[in-house]
């Protein structure tokens, strides 16, 4: 039962995003208009260091109300390479520039709405430069065992499906054996 998209339409458009309306043609022949949100790329990063510590950001989220744990996330900028603009990411909101990144997963968050693509990566080690610039971006920035992110997430800490997934592929990898 594949849908078709008949013709596209921009309806609202910004640096970020676009908002668009589309003709879709189901399979029976029927017609219906369906939004979708067009986005830029984003890149995810963190660092998992030799105790197993994962480099997490506390943040709010005004949309939603809620706070929880988060990875350094960002829009790639056009001409950016995805894994560069992960490590930029990561040093303007921790502190922290990353050591070589290894490509985790790349997830569509809800493609039921919009063509978003998270790109996630990380780094077996960083670097502390210093405060970081986008300090606004969270409360606060910590060192957590990864030995813990299931809890976390059980717990609703881990708000965001992306972040939820990646944590729990860095927990296999890193402790499945141990």
């Amino acid at each position: 039962m594949q849908w078709t998209k008949q013709n596209e339409q921009t309806v609202y458009e910004n640096r970020w995003f676009s908002v668009n309306l589309a003709d879709v043609e189901l399979p029976d022949g029927r017609h219906l208009d369906h939004f979708l949100i067009r986005l830029r790329p984003v890149a995810v990063a963190t660092v998992v260091n030799e105790a197993n510590e994962v480099l997490l950001l506390w943040r709010h989220r005004f949309i939603t109300d809620s706070w929880g744990w988060e990875l350094a996330a960002g829009v790639v900028e056009d001409g950016e390479d995805i894994a560069s603009a992960a490590a930029r990411e990561l040093e303007e909101e921790t502190g922290w520039r990353p050591g070589p990144l290894h490509h985790l997963m790349s997830v569509e968050p809800s493609n039921g709405l919009t063509d978003a693509r998270h790109h996630i990566y990380w780094s077996d080690r960083g670097e502390y430069v210093g405060h970081p610039v986008d300090d606004f971006e969270s409360d606060r920035r910590e060192w957590v065992p990864l030995k813990l992110v299931p809890d976390l997430i059980a717990r609703g800490e881990v708000p965001a499906a992306n972040m939820a997934a990646a944590l729990l592929l860095l927990h296999h990898l890193r402790l499945a054996d141990g």
